[in-house]
């Protein structure tokens, strides 16, 4: 294949896939197509949105973080614990939730850059770690009777969820962040070649701690909505999040191996695991088949950056 296809193969060819499992959809289902269905999909993916940005930083310095379900739990309780109404301002909640968020991932990033343990063992700790505080401070309980002001965040903005322009405004900053600011650089540097990063000046360890301390206050951002959306925080919610946060940033062209990556490419990954999701939905597929599809995209998301990082 010529580098010209090929490029634009790679630029494109996730932006076609969606486009025809769309078309599939509309034509498989008679609700794909409205716009309630397209305003459900974008309130669907928003979270998942949220983690799948926040977790890019990670994977692009080569690191991994398996905690984030764990700490969406842990900062929705820590959120929902201060949103009671009349004793706080909103605004207090907000931050709990955030620093909870922030927290967890600048210790997994402690951990990582100056205890020397590999960021699999780490995260793998965090996510038992965090999941155990959440059921330790909420009891084992939900914790309800949330101000509506906190809940509101759930709500819209001129037809517009607020999640999604949560999202939206997230996935912006990131990328202009990655495009246009030196520690953006310093990211792609130390993912690309640590040793040669180090070499240049780059202060390896602490894009490290950067990039994990920017996924633990995204992870808590998405607590705090998920918080809001079901109007709990919830213990035991969060399960299995990282799954679809990782595959979608895989999927969308972030290299395991660290140093490729773009935010836009999450987003389609994002998007492309909600349309299969949404679809699946719509056609009546069990949750259970549903699980196994999840499984074998993920394993084809990553069995092609193995691929592609040989070619």
């Amino acid at each position: 294949m010529p580098a010209l296809d090929r490029n634009l193969l790679h630029r494109f060819g996730l932006l076609l896939v969606i486009l025809l499992v769309g078309l599939a959809l509309s034509l498989w289902t008679d609700t794909f197509l409205s716009l309630a269905n397209f305003t459900n999909v974008a309130r669907q993916v928003s979270i998942n949105g949220i983690l799948a940005v926040g977790v890019t930083f990670v994977l692009l310095t080569a690191g991994v973080d398996l905690s984030l379900g764990s700490v969406v739990a842990l900062s929705g309780v820590a959120c929902a614990t201060f949103a009671h109404p009349g004793e706080y301002s909103v605004f207090v909640p907000i931050a709990v939730g955030l620093l909870t968020g922030t927290a967890c991932g600048l210790v997994n990033g402690v951990l990582v850059t100056r205890g020397g343990v590999a960021p699999f063992i780490v995260t793998l700790g965090m996510m038992t770690i965090a999941r155990g505080l959440a059921l330790i401070f909420s009891g084992g309980r939900p914790v309800a009777n949330m101000s509506n002001e906190l809940t509101a965040l759930a709500g819209d903005i001129w037809g517009i969820p607020i999640p999604v322009l949560c999202f939206a405004g997230v996935a912006f900053v990131a990328w202009y962040f990655l495009r246009n600011f030196r520690l953006g650089r310093h990211i792609y540097a130390v993912g690309g070649n640590e040793n040669a990063a180090r070499a240049a000046g780059v202060p390896v360890e602490r894009v490290k701690l950067l990039a994990y301390g920017l996924c633990g206050l995204l992870t808590g951002l998405a607590g705090v909505v998920l918080a809001a959306r079901i109007t709990t925080g919830q213990p035991n919610a969060g399960q299995a999040y990282e799954l679809d946060a990782i595959a979608a940033v895989v999927i969308g062209g972030t290299s395991l191996a660290g140093g490729v990556g773009t935010i836009t490419g999450t987003l389609l990954g994002v998007l492309l695991i909600g349309v299969i999701n949404n679809g699946l939905d719509l056609m009546g597929v069990s949750s259970y088949y549903q699980a196994v599809i999840k499984g074998v995209i993920i394993v084809g998301a990553v069995w092609l950056d193995r691929r592609q990082a040989r070619s």
